[in-house]
């Protein structure tokens, strides 16, 4: 049986986040794979991949605040928002003059924040049980509902000007569910001019970094970080006494421990090291609300 990890993976341009997860599959001979967070073929960077047991840890991962670098085209729009759609629309080189290097910085400040945002129609969300954009590809004029996302960070890196289009580098945190082409588009329509991204790299995932992540060419060996070295990445540590770790993979609640607890959700390690499971409170106690299944010692 394959080890229970979590594995970072650099997704290199026109592969699916499926067609990373397949490779995962071959490269440790099992189907229990899964992905926290889906990148778009055009987009690179950092996946963060479960496999055997860890896949349980996915779902507290996915929330988790995202960093990306990426190139906004001012002055072109596209039927998908980014580079790989069809142009739809070309700003003329008297609108493009007009957008000075002020209403770039005011259009980013707009969309920074906490914000009403539409998702691209080609998205990944699912529309009566189908993805929008399978619901485009049949032809059909697919309208999202805004969501409420949060932008902690929408930073100018660089800019580049010419007479058909303006290239500005950005560097992005945000909340999970935030759509950087959406952004794109949304500060090309805000200027007058049109936009579309260009370039996208994910290189952060909460405290998972792309600096630590493997090629897909490079999976035989790759580290995996252990289940309880995942969990205390990404919240607090209950260190549990082997009473209670018997206690807590037997689903019983720890009786007037929440207030010993650290801040909740916490990982529940027991003295060999192990994960045990995932603390939440239940009223004064403490109970897992997943448990890992049980590693050899």
């Amino acid at each position: 049986m394959a080890s229970s990890g979590i594995l970072l993976v650099d997704k290199p341009g026109g592969l699916t986040s499926h067609d990373v997860v397949a490779r995962v599959r071959r490269a440790f001979g099992t189907r229990k794979v899964g992905h926290a967070g889906t990148l778009d073929p055009m987009a690179t960077g950092l996946l963060v991949i479960g496999i055997e047991g860890a896949t349980r840890l996915l779902t507290f991962i996915v929330g988790a605040t995202k960093t990306y670098h990426a190139t906004i085209l001012l002055g072109r729009t596209t039927t998908t928002d980014d580079a790989d759609g069809d142009i739809t629309g070309q700003a003329d080189a008297a609108q493009l003059r007009r957008v000075t290097a002020e209403a770039i910085s005011s259009g980013i400040r707009a969309l920074t924040g906490t914000i009403k945002q539409v998702p691209s129609a080609v998205s990944a969300i699912k529309v009566d049980g189908r993805r929008a954009y399978d619901r485009v590809r049949a032809g059909e004029n697919v309208k999202l509902a805004a969501r409420e996302v949060t932008v902690a960070r929408f930073e100018i890196i660089d800019k580049r000007v010419t007479d058909t289009h303006i290239e500005v580098d950005v560097e992005v945190d945000c909340s999970s569910g935030t759509y950087i082409r959406a952004l794109a588009r949304d500060l090309g329509e805000t200027l007058g001019v049109g936009g579309h991204l260009t370039r996208l790299r994910r290189t952060h995932v909460g405290p998972f970094a792309v600096a630590h992540a493997r090629s897909v060419d490079d999976l035989a060996d790759a580290p995996l970080l252990t289940p309880a070295e995942a969990a205390a990445a990404i919240m607090p540590s209950f260190a549990a006494t082997e009473e209670e770790a018997r206690d807590l993979r037997h689903g019983k609640r720890l009786v007037g421990y929440a207030q010993q607890a650290p801040q909740l959700p916490a990982a529940a390690i027991d003295p060999s090291g192990h994960l045990i499971g995932i603390l939440e409170r239940r009223g004064s106690d403490l109970k897992s609300s997943m448990n890992m299944p049980e590693e050899a010692p």
